[in-house]
């Protein structure tokens, strides 16, 4: 909705009054610098951008919200900004959750007790000290609870299932303003609700998620010149079919600027990366590769490694980017599957394409799970198109759809939200036979459609 110039000013004073300095308006000095999202692509300009520090706050904020006629939609991060990029926000407050970070772990229990602003990084720096791990992303400083929330696909996910499945205990503030605390024993609807549905049923301001027992892990990346990057898809696809659940690897397609900032290994070249984990020991890890190893890789990092350490493998970037990226699940990469992906790749379009292994654990629904549990597919193709300029973001975006539209003879009618980065995108395939269940919770526990999420439900 489009408001009037009286109507923003009457709400702005509002706001103001009942939250102080807590609250960022369009005008004020630090707008332009709050409103960003990681994605840099995404121009993201809400109403306002509220700041809270506690849960008491973010209690604050949403009754402010809501008695000043405003929507709400939590960030974290803001990596998944672009699934917001559809949506209206000029009657939205924009909850910034940057100010709540930290995490506590329960070592005999093997928990962590995690803040709703929390990144990935802040769970492994004390998680790691106790010998133990997450199931995070590739990336150290996405939100946990935007990732593990929505599904999260993890290096340990064909072993240990959707990040998702992690989640024993969740913290929210819904859209009657009231800190609940939702888990299998206490409000089980909306425990159910949450894993999957996410800021679409209120604010999280803390999650409890189990932990791994692994100290450290086997894993690493092995590269090519782009020049070989048929043969090897192809040896890789086929190596795939006998692996363990153990294994959990990707293959991308990665094409470089020449630019000082990269090292000169990847400044000016395309390449073929082949990375992910073993959860093996060191010797059966080995054998495991061997195939892999035999193609010549002209570098090869494979080798144990503190399990901290696995956010580093998959070289994201570690500053905030502008980018376009879109992605489809596939039921399988026969060879006709490999020719298209690597036709598609080799251009000089998308910045990194992508082939994930997935299936195993990931595939499976756990017994007690919530509305997103497993993804019914083997494989993920996606795109990464880089925008350094507005101008280039068609360009991309055309781009990265063009390969994920090569490899439609093999998509699955499943989709993992996590990789959602576009309002156009249908989530009814992430959420399955969920949707229906979702819309109906919604409606209940926000019957006034309070929050504005990455992933709506109805």
């Amino acid at each position: 909705m489009t408001l009037s110039d009286a109507a923003v000013d009457s709400r702005a004073a509002r706001l103001r009054a009942a939250l102080g300095d807590r609250i960022v308006l369009a005008g004020d000095a630090e707008y332009d610098t709050v409103r960003l999202p990681w994605n840099r692509a995404i121009d993201q300009r809400p109403f306002a951008v509220a700041r809270p520090e506690s849960a008491e706050e973010v209690v604050d904020i949403v009754r402010a919200a809501a008695a000043s006629g405003l929507r709400v939609a939590p960030q974290s991060t803001g990596h998944a900004a672009g699934a917001l990029a559809g949506s209206d926000l000029s009657d939205v407050v924009l909850v910034s959750l940057a100010g709540m970070r930290g995490a506590t772990v329960d070592a005999e229990a093997r928990t962590a007790l995690v803040l709703g602003g929390s990144q990935w990084n802040d769970v492994l720096a004390v998680a790691a000290p106790h010998g133990l791990t997450a199931l995070h992303g590739s990336a150290g400083d996405v939100s946990v609870v935007g990732y593990a929330l929505s599904g999260g696909l993890s290096f340990y996910g064909r072993a240990h299932g959707l990040a998702v499945g992690s989640v024993r205990d969740v913290q929210l503030v819904t859209a009657d303003g009231t800190l609940v605390r939702a888990s299998a024993m206490e409000n089980p609807d909306l425990f159910w609700a949450v894993r999957g549905g996410s800021g679409a049923f209120g604010i999280v301001v803390s999650l409890e998620i189990d932990l791994l027992p692994y100290a450290d892990v086997f894993a690493g990346m092995l590269l090519w010149d782009a020049a070989r990057a048929s043969e090897v898809a192809h040896a890789w696809a086929r190596w795939t079919t006998e692996l363990p659940e153990s294994v959990s690897t990707s293959l991308r397609l990665m094409h470089f600027p020449p630019i000082p900032e990269l090292p000169p290994f990847l400044s000016g070249r395309s390449v073929l990366v082949i990375d992910g984990a073993i959860l093996e020991a060191d010797a059966a890890a080995a054998a495991i590769l061997d195939p892999l190893r035999a193609l010549g890789p002209e570098i090869d990092t494979f080798a144990r490694i503190p399990s901290a350490a696995l956010v580093a493998v998959h070289m994201d970037p570690p500053e905030p980017s502008p980018a376009v990226s879109g992605h489809a699940m596939l039921r399988a990469v026969p060879a006709e599957a490999i020719d298209a992906f690597v036709s598609a790749a080799a251009t000089q379009g998308p910045t990194v394409s992508e082939l994930r292994h997935v299936g195993g654990a990931a595939a499976r629904r756990p017994d007690g799970g919530g509305a997103v549990a497993s993804i019914k597919a083997d494989y993920l193709v996606g795109g990464v198109g880089m925008v350094p300029v507005p101008e280039l973001a068609v360009p991309a975006a055309a781009a990265v759809q063009r390969l994920v539209a090569a490899l439609a003879p093999w998509h699955a009618d499943a989709c993992a939200l996590t990789f959602i980065d576009g309002g156009e995108v249908d989530r009814a395939l992430g959420f399955g036979a969920s949707a229906d269940r979702l819309r109906d919770l919604k409606h209940r526990y926000d019957p006034d459609g309070l929050f504005v999420a990455a992933h709506p439900v109805g």
